[in-house]
Formats: structure tokens, sequence, C-alpha cells
């Protein structure tokens, strides 16, 4: 009988992790399309727009993953992806055209406006670009 019981809470219990489910994302969606400013070191004041869309099977609990796209007109565009964790996130992009070396990794915070908009600001940071590089970016969600 013992083992009996055992082998039926060895059972149930397997059956968790089994079915490999994870807990349903329960963070806020920043998806959708921002209007951009930023201040780049080497660059200077540049105008942007930035495309987020979560990836909601690959999101779980308060964090995200999304898709990430910078399209900045005389430069190009850089996609990249996004890791958020409750408001905060980490970003990766990177130009295109790969023989200017331009990419990068930044942190943003993400707010509500006064009008109830998402909004972020970021930090980046480009290790090869021009000797290196860093700049801001603020967003506001269109």
């Amino acid at each position: 009988m013992r083992f009996m019981v055992s082998f039926i809470f060895l059972i149930i219990s397997s059956l968790g992790f089994a079915a490999g489910k994870n807990p349903a994302f329960s963070g806020p969606d920043f998806t959708g399309v921002y209007q951009c400013t930023g201040s780049d070191t080497h660059e200077g004041a540049y105008k942007g727009k930035v495309t987020i869309k979560l990836k909601k099977e690959h999101s779980q609990a308060q964090y995200g993953s999304y898709d990430f796209l910078l399209e900045v007109p005389g430069f190009g565009k850089y996609p990249g992806h996004m890791a958020a964790n409750g408001l905060n996130a980490a970003i990766y992009f990177a130009l295109e055209n790969q023989s200017t070396h331009d990419f990068g990794t930044g942190i943003a915070q993400f707010t509500k406006n006064a009008k109830g908009q998402w909004q972020f600001h970021k930090f980046y940071y480009e290790p090869q670009f021009k000797g290196g590089n860093s700049g801001f970016e603020d967003c506001v969600k269109q």
C-alpha cells in the first residue's frame, strides 16, 4: 500500500513538469508604435519611430518578450528585441547595414503620461560604433 501511494504521488507530481506550463503573462503590454526624440553622443539630436510587438508565446508572469524595431530617417532600420520585467526593459538593436557596427543595448523605464499613454526613457550603449557611443531616447506611444 505504501508503495502504491508513493507511486501515485510520483505520477501526479510529474504531470506538472510534463505539461511544461508557465504562468500566463500578467505584465503590462507595451505593444504599439511610439514617436521618439533622441540625443546621440556622435550623431546629435534625432527623431525616430519605434514599433514594439509582444511575443506572448515567449512571455510569462511579469516577464514580457517583444520584437523591437527602431526606424530613424537618414540612418535606417534597427531591428532587435526587448525583454521586460514589469516596467523595466532591456533592448538590443542593430542597424540592418552591419558594416558600420551600429548596434547596441539599451535599458528603458516605462511609465504612463498624463494622457494615459505608455512612454519610455531609454539609455543605450554601442560598444563598436565610431569607437564607442551612447545616448538617450524618449518615446511616446501614439
